[in-house]
């Protein structure tokens, strides 16, 4: 039914990325993935969820916060520390989930590249000015391609192992309040493009699946450089909408009929009903902590129905894509 586009935009991208492209335009508007995010060591979510319902997701985020090169140990405070500690060590978890061949994405809140304090992936917390790291030659500009090096490393061995990551980069640009997205959709897609020319043609990771994460037309940053679209939307607690406007308006953002995928939630979605009424959500993936730790957003009886629903994916149901 999709006609969705399966096409990497890499053309040297590895058959695990193929085959995670073709599987998930073939769900698309049939099933709906089930997705869990996790930013430390314990996976509480993954846990409590397989407690309460005895499934566990199919796709499992991970953070990526405490590998950003430039964290400043000396301004800093007791939130950032604990959060960076919880994070440590956390692409250990992915390595697991890679050997029970679940499905993998990364997010990175990644701390300014130059100068910045405290948690400084936030605009507030740094004067890092993405229009001049966006700019060939600029001291921000050196700064930023040194990170991306960096991170490119550390991505390096899932590369090696043909391990394919849905990656998310630059994340929730259009709100301005990471750094990457302060100066508005220009420089931000300069950034974007600059980033992917980096990991694609220079390190060769071509592992990855680029998932572009915002539905403002003014911030896409072309067709060449995504291979899925998809936005972050926190509705109102214990409202399960199927968020048919916000798909409506994600697909619009691009002439090209992209996967889409819910990139994070807090309330989940109602992924039966999306299916009933035609909305392809191809995945969802639920915030960590509260989001998914206590019934303030979701209730128990909601996350048993849709983790035993037969329109959702969840681990057990997944075929093996790589």
């Amino acid at each position: 039914m999709s006609g969705l586009c399966i096409n990497p935009s890499n053309p040297n991208a590895q058959d695990c990325v193929r085959n995670v492209l073709r599987y998930l335009s073939e769900i698309s508007f049939r099933k709906v993935i089930s997705g869990q995010h996790t930013q430390s060591l314990a996976q509480e979510e993954l846990h409590f969820i397989e407690e309460v319902t005895g499934k566990k997701p199919a796709l499992l985020g991970f953070e990526l916060l405490s590998y950003s090169p430039n964290i400043n140990y000396f301004d800093t405070d007791d939130e950032c520390m604990e959060e960076i500690r919880q994070n440590y060590g956390t692409l250990s978890r992915a390595w697991d989930w890679a050997a029970q061949k679940g499905l993998i994405t990364f997010t990175w809140h990644w701390f300014s590249p130059l100068g910045g304090h405290s948690k400084s992936f936030y605009s507030k917390n740094t004067s890092f000015d993405a229009e001049k790291a966006a700019a060939e030659g600029t001291e921000e500009n050196r700064a930023m391609i040194s990170d991306i090096d960096a991170m490119a490393g550390i991505l390096r061995p899932f590369c090696d192992a043909r391990i394919p990551v849905l990656w998310r980069p630059l994340h929730e640009g259009d709100g301005g309040w990471f750094w990457w997205g302060a100066k508005g959709g220009d420089a931000l897609k300069k950034i974007y493009r600059i980033l992917y020319d980096r990991f694609v043609n220079v390190h060769h990771l071509d592992n990855l699946i680029w998932v572009w994460n915002s539905h403002e037309p003014s911030c896409y940053p072309g067709d060449d450089v995504v291979d899925i679209i998809s936005r972050d939307i926190y509705g109102t607690p214990h409202e399960h909408s199927p968020f048919a406007r916000e798909f409506s308006e994600l697909v619009d953002v691009t002439a090209q009929k992209k996967i889409a995928l819910l990139g994070e939630c807090g309330t989940m979605p109602d992924a039966e009903k999306a299916i009933e009424d035609g909305i392809g959500w191809a995945s969802f993936m639920t915030w960590s902590h509260e989001f998914c730790l206590s019934e303030q957003y979701n209730d128990l009886s909601f996350l048993r129905r849709i983790y035993g629903s037969e329109k959702v994916v969840t681990k057990e149901s997944l075929p093996a894509l790589y």
